[in-house]
């Protein structure tokens, strides 16, 4: 690589199993932030703790496999035990990388955040991608909101995980209007298992397994033979299942309450030769894979609940586990994840989150050789990668693609990078339908997917952008009820005042729409600002779609710039009719020409 930019600011920290020297044109950067947890650890543990490490070294994977995700190198003939084999990139190979270390074996302490954050800044980065994400907690409140904040307004772009809380209702994090909020989808790749009963019923499942299987013939199926002493048999927990009913045979375990690759551990210990792990309600047809222990399969509810139903009415239950299929052209795909955390947004509810999903489940990359992939540490193969899913995972793809704008359009705000994400995602999957929701099996809204599934080349070149300033970003803040204390400690500037405030937070100049009907607020007027970004001489026609229940008003129904950066607004009213049976509905607003579509979800409530 080229050298190091000279305007860069950086260091690479020495520390226990990391020296300084370990860095070099491509990892620029390395450092750790530890005091909170140091404090915290001593009054935990006393002073000098070995749980209290301060050195950049990964002992825990996660930080490697999202680094490497984002820029990490060309890597020929990689893969996870023999999946996912081929050539391994991120998503800038180009970029360089400055790590921050600010999360520990006890978690992630504010301060260290903050800390590791205000540093970053200082140094020099361009895109500040966090996998990291908790409760959503007002603004003023939220160290990383209040992070992102600082480094928006010095023009550094920040991506957050949407969190792994779905698929419950308002489980998002990270839903600053100044942060790209990260959901999780599926790619058109997938690792299959086979669970064939002894009824000659045949259910597809995932599985990463790869050692010697079951063998040949059909064994025993077991479900919910505890010992009386235990009764979360059902849930494989430890000391739960009776040798005697479980030796050579394999176990069916309902997910839930302990670790997925726990289970394996517990069936095995029991004498069990093999595991079929079965989604409930609460994860519905998601599955995720894992390097268990022994052979096992894992399903969704629809099947576990067939299974289940086998394995107690049938006197001598039966089953035959194949294994290791890597399977390409998956479809439907995407199909946003279980687990990636849904809206709406209950912090702010004008703010439509998440921004967009992209891809978050079974990801290959990078892994630290401090600790097994499995995270087991009774399993000790090592892999130089790994598999993993969640918003983690998500999160550093979007990073990387904000860094490829960033690169071909180095004066973009970062609004502006994340309103060309937004604006060109799509909605529909390979089989041109309505991105489906994993856990229901139904189709997805925007309270799941956002904008849509991100689209890199039409990022590139977006025609339009929705801008916004931290002007703006200060005149939001002031319209949310807060003292002035609050809007400051957000601002990190004394000398704000709310002279000027939205009549309503979702005036905000946003790439998407959520509309809030009140009992006395049947109608819901905003103005929107667009800039040109592409050709000069372009006009744009307006396309609405939207519920029965609520007529949507544009004006004007045509936007023409004669100029590169011209700006034009349009103001859009959403009335709701009488008599509205339902409490959400969604629909978009798009502006179009021959060769842009600049798209606009819109989310409806009614209270």
């Amino acid at each position: 690589m080229p050298d190091i930019p000279k305007r860069w600011r950086g260091e690479c920290e020495s520390g226990k199993d990391f020296a300084s020297s370990l860095c070099n044109k491509k990892l620029i950067g390395a450092r750790s932030f530890y005091k909170g947890f140091d404090m915290a650890m001593r009054n935990k543990y006393g002073k000098g703790s070995e749980k209290i490490i301060n050195s950049p070294r990964d002992t825990d994977g996660h930080g490697t496999h999202t680094t490497s995700t984002v820029a990490g190198s060309h890597v020929p003939n990689a893969s996870y035990f023999g999946y996912a084999s081929g050539i391994a990139r991120g998503m800038v190979p180009q970029a360089r990388v400055a790590a921050y270390k600010v999360c520990w074996e006890e978690g992630c302490f504010s301060s260290d955040i903050l800390a590791g954050m205000e540093r970053a800044i200082e140094d020099g980065v361009n895109i500040l991608s966090l996998s990291i994400g908790g409760i959503s907690d007002p603004y003023f409140r939220d160290a990383i909101a209040i992070g992102a904040f600082a480094a928006t307004k010095r023009g550094i772009f920040v991506s957050c995980s949407a969190g792994n809380g779905g698929p419950t209702p308002e489980s998002l994090s990270n839903v600053a209007p100044w942060i790209m909020t990260v959901g999780a989808g599926t790619v058109d790749r997938d690792f299959r298992g086979y669970a064939v009963l002894g009824n000659e019923n045949r259910f597809t499942g995932v599985s990463l397994y790869s050692g010697k299987g079951i063998g040949s013939e059909p064994v025993g199926l077991v479900y919910n033979k505890g010992v009386k002493s235990n009764q979360s048999s059902s849930i494989c927990t430890t000391g739960s299942l009776d040798p005697k009913w479980v030796r050579g045979k394999v176990v069916l375990c309902d997910r839930g309450v302990n670790a997925r690759v726990e289970k394996g551990v517990v069936v095995k210990k029991a004498g069990g030769v093999g595991m079929i792990l079965a989604n409930t309600a609460e994860n519905g047809e998601g599955t995720v894979v894992d390097r268990h222990v022994l052979p096992a399969v894992a399903v969704g509810k629809i099947a576990g609940d067939k299974i289940r139903e086998y394995a107690g009415s049938d006197p001598n239950p039966t089953v035959d586990l194949s294994l290791g299929w890597t399977v390409l052209d998956v479809k439907p795909a995407p199909v946003v994840a279980e687990f990636s955390s849904r809206g709406p947004n209950n912090l702010t509810p004008m703010i439509l989150k998440p921004d967009v999903i992209g891809p978050g489940v079974n990801i290959l990359a990078g892994w630290t050789g401090v600790v097994e992939p499995s995270t087991l540490h009774t399993d000790t193969r090592i892999s130089p990668f790994n598999l993993l899913s969640g918003t983690s995972m998500s999160c550093p793809h979007i990073s990387g693609l904000a860094a490829l704008i960033k690169a071909a359009h180095p004066k973009w705000s970062p609004s502006a990078i994340k309103s060309a994400l937004m604006t060109t995602s799509y909605t529909l999957d390979n089989t041109n339908t309505t991105l489906r929701d994993a856990s229901r099996g139904a189709i997805s809204t925007p309270w799941d997917h956002g904008a849509g599934h991100v689209d890199p080349q039409k990022a590139l070149s977006p025609g339009l952008v929705y801008d916004a300033s931290s002007n703006d970003y200060f005149t939001f803040l002031c319209s949310l009820n807060y003292t002035l204390e609050q809007v400051q400690t957000i601002a990190q500037n004394p000398n704000v005042n709310c002279s000027r405030r939205f009549s309503d937070p979702g005036h905000l100049n946003y790439p998407s729409f959520s509309i809030l009907f009140r009992s006395k607020k049947r109608a819901v007027r905003y103005t929107r600002t667009l800039t040109n970004v592409g050709d000069a001489n372009s006009v744009y026609n307006v396309a609405v779609d939207g519920p029965s229940a609520v007529s949507i008003t544009v004006k004007p129904t045509k936007l023409v710039f004669g100029k590169v950066h011209e700006k034009k607004r349009y103001t859009v009213t959403f009335a709701s009719k009488k008599h509205v049976a339902v409490k959400a509905a969604f629909g978009s607003i798009t502006w179009s020409n021959s060769e842009h579509q600049v798209r606009s979800p819109v989310a409806f409530t009614w209270s």
